[in-house]
């Protein structure tokens, strides 16, 4: 026996057609109803079998309208929109799989729980106790030794790791004319892609311009802009990586790797255990980039960069950690 075409008195997104020897049910609020006590105004998604056809209707009314931001001439929208990955990043990968495991091994030092000693207690300058010298600058006698403070114990939250990247430049010529910043900004804005806020995250600087900070020589003034500066951190700071070297630091002649400082230099100082490794790059070595090369006409003074690769390491022996990190991602080093 045939079940009934229902089809009488029901709009065209609710009619349907039944098929010999099926089974229909209708749910309406929990409850099932046979075809024949079924009305045009109970009916709902009907279930054939395992499928369920869905209702396809107009998009909701708006009830309020966007606001508009009269400066970019653009809809704001009720919510923040905010963009995530859209690619999975190979080098992010890869030091999750296999830098971080290999650093941890390279760098691992054993220290039995309570074997750390605690650091000794250096006078200070003035005596605390003393009420002329109460609230003076009380430094400790000898500087604050900052590079001999210890490294943190290895655990794995210690790993050392990639915090962010910083590219500045400094154009001498900025401080006649202020347009001349405009080129290294649009080529840092070209390599980086960043923008202040961009993707709607609240920590993205963007590119920014750097001013004196007190008189120098007579020619650098405060306040005066000098250069320009980008910090680099998550997936775009490992896409610069990537194009750094893959595309950039493969096609320069005179670059056999990063200087190591010599072997007799300390190993104390502040910037030996700031964790930072930094090199620059010539004016020649811009036009390798695939987004400055695409367009060089558009650019007509190409400034010279330099780069900071900023990680987590801290103490004695930081830098060397840090350097450890930076070759793991194929920038080569190299003693003079």
């Amino acid at each position: 026996m045939y079940a009934p075409r229902v089809r009488s008195m029901m709009p065209w997104y609710l009619r349907w057609e039944v098929m010999p020897n099926t089974e229909i049910s209708f749910r309406i609020r929990g409850a099932s109803l046979p075809a024949n006590e079924l009305t045009p105004t109970m009916a709902t998604a009907p279930t054939v079998g395992r499928l369920s056809l869905q209702r396809f209707g107009r998009a909701p009314r708006i009830r309020k309208n966007l606001k508009f931001d009269r400066d970019h001439r653009l809809p704001i929208p009720h919510v923040k929109v905010t963009t995530r990955e859209f690619a999975p990043s190979r080098l992010e990968e890869h030091y999750h799989t296999t830098l971080a495991d290999d650093l941890m091994y390279m760098t691992y030092k054993h220290e039995p729980e309570g074997t750390r000693k605690s650091p000794r207690q250096i006078r200070l300058k003035f005596d605390p106790e003393d009420p002329y010298s109460r609230f003076r600058h009380n430094p400790p006698v000898g500087g604050s030794q900052l590079g001999k403070k210890p490294a943190p114990p290895s655990t794995p939250e210690s790993t050392v790791r990639l915090e962010k990247i910083q590219i500045h430049t400094f154009i001498k010529d900025s401080l006649q004319n202020k347009g001349n910043l405009l080129g290294p900004l649009m080529m840092l804005r070209a390599l980086t892609g960043e923008t202040e806020k961009g993707g709607g995250h609240h920590a993205v600087g963007g590119v920014e311009i750097v001013k004196g900070k007190k008189s120098v020589g007579g020619w650098i003034r405060p306040g005066v802009p000098v250069g320009a500066k980008v910090d680099l951190r998550g997936q775009s700071m490992y896409d610069f990586l990537n194009t750094l070297t893959e595309f950039v630091l493969p096609r320069l002649r005179d670059f056999n790797g990063i200087v190591l400082p010599p072997k007799s230099s300390s190993v104390n100082t502040p910037s030996a255990v700031s964790g930072v490794v930094s090199f620059g790059l010539p004016p020649s070595a811009m036009v390798f980039f695939p987004q400055i090369e695409v367009n060089v006409d558009a650019y007509p003074q190409l400034p010279g960069i330099h780069i900071h690769f900023v990680t987590n390491a801290r103490g004695v022996g930081a830098q060397d950690k840090a350097r450890a990190l930076v070759s793991g991602f194929q920038i080569p080093f190299i003693r003079r």
